[in-house]
C-alpha cells in the first residue's frame, strides 16, 4: 500500500473513532437525563430525549463504520443516508459553533443551572462529532466513490436545465439572510421569547447553508465552473442539502405536535419555511446524484 494511501487510512480511522467517542459523551448525558426524568416523574421531555438517544447511537455507529474496514462493505445507500443526515445536522453548524463561542463566550441562565460536566460533554459531543465527520467522511467517500470527487467540473456532465429546482434554496437563503440582518417580518416576537443576537447568528448560518446548496446545484447542473475542483460543489451540496432536509424535517415534525415547540416565526410561516427546506434539501441532493451518474455514464461505467 502506498504511503499516502496508508496515511489517509490512518487519518480517516483516527477522525472516525474520535467522532464516535465524542458522540458517546453526548449519549451519556442524554441517558442520565432520561433516567432522572423517569425517577423524578418529570417525563415531559422523555420522548425528545429518547429520540436524541437513538440519534446519538446512530452517530456512534456511523463513526465506527467510517473508521472500520467493514464499513467499506456496508450497503452504499445506508451509509450515504446516515452520513447525509449526520453531516447535515452537525457539520453545517460548525460556523455557528465557532462564531457563537467567540462572540458570546458566557453561559446563559439555563446553562448555569446545569452541572458543568453536562455542558462540557454536550459541547464535546457536538463539536467532536462534527470535526470528526469533516475529516473522516470525505476520506471515506473519496475512497469508496473516487469518481464523484476527482478532477474538475466538466460541462459535459451538466444536465438539462432544471434551474427551478434551485428556487427553494435561493428563497430560503434570502429569507434567512433578511432575518440575520435584523428583519422581523414573519417573526412572532410577541409570542416567542429569545430572538436575540444568537438567534440571528443561527439564521445567518442557515442562510450560508442555503446559499452553498444553491451554488452547488447551479455549478453541477449547469456545468458553469470549469476551473472549480469537483470535490468542492459535491461536498458543499452534500452537506448543505443534508442540513436543509435534516433540520427542516426535525422542526417540521415538532411543529405538528401542538404545544411542544414554539418557533420564533408565526406558525404558518414556520410550516412553509421548514417544508420548503425539506424540498430544497432533496432537490439539491438529486442534483448531486444526477451529476455523479452522468459522470459515470460519460466515462463508460455502468
Amino acid at each position: 500500500m502506498p504511503a499516502d494511501v496508508n496515511n489517509r487510512t490512518v487519518l480517516r480511522r483516527a477522525a472516525a473513532f474520535a467522532a464516535a467517542g465524542s458522540m458517546a459523551l453526548y449519549l451519556l448525558v442524554k441517558i442520565v437525563w432520561v433516567v432522572l426524568e423517569v425517577r423524578d416523574g418529570t417525563t415531559g421531555w422523555v420522548m425528545l430525549n429518547l429520540v436524541t438517544v437513538v440519534m446519538a447511537l446512530t452517530g456512534i455507529a456511523l463513526g465506527l463504520a467510517l473508521g472500520q474496514r467493514w464499513g467499506l462493505r456496508l450497503p452504499g445507500r445506508l451509509v450515504l443516508a446516515a452520513a447525509w443526515l449526520g453531516s447535515g445536522f452537525l457539520v453545517s453548524l460548525l460556523p455557528y459553533m465557532l462564531l457563537s463561542t467567540l462572540l458570546q463566550p458566557g453561559q446563559g441562565a439555563d446553562d448555569a443551572a446545569r452541572p458543568a460536566w453536562e455542558g462540557v460533554f454536550i459541547t464535546i459531543g457536538f463539536a467532536g462529532m462534527a470535526v470528526g465527520l469533516v475529516v473522516a467522511l470525505p476520506l471515506y467517500l473519496a475512497e469508496r466513490w473516487p469518481r464523484a470527487f476527482a478532477g474538475r467540473v466538466d460541462p459535459r456532465d451538466a444536465g438539462p436545465g432544471r434551474g427551478w429546482l434551485l428556487v427553494p434554496a435561493a428563497a430560503l437563503a434570502v429569507l434567512w439572510s433578511f432575518w440575520a440582518a435584523g428583519g422581523t417580518a414573519g417573526l412572532d416576537l410577541a409570542g416567542a421569547a429569545g430572538w436575540d443576537a444568537n438567534a440571528r447568528l443561527l439564521a445567518g448560518n442557515n442562510a450560508l447553508c442555503a446559499a452553498l446548496a444553491c451554488w452547488s446545484g447551479w455549478v453541477l447542473s449547469r456545468g458553469s465552473g470549469r476551473r472549480v475542483p469537483l470535490w468542492l460543489p459535491v461536498s458543499a451540496g452534500f452537506v448543505a442539502s443534508g442540513s436543509l432536509f435534516a433540520w427542516g424535517a426535525w422542526k417540521l415534525a415538532w411543529l405538528v405536535l401542538p404545544g411542544v415547540y414554539r418557533p420564533y416565526e408565526y406558525r404558518a410561516v414556520a410550516l412553509a419555511e421548514h417544508g420548503l427546506a425539506v424540498v430544497a434539501g432533496v432537490a439539491i441532493l438529486l442534483a448531486v446524484l444526477r451529476h455523479y451518474r452522468r459522470t459515470l455514464a460519460r466515462q463508460g461505467y455502468p
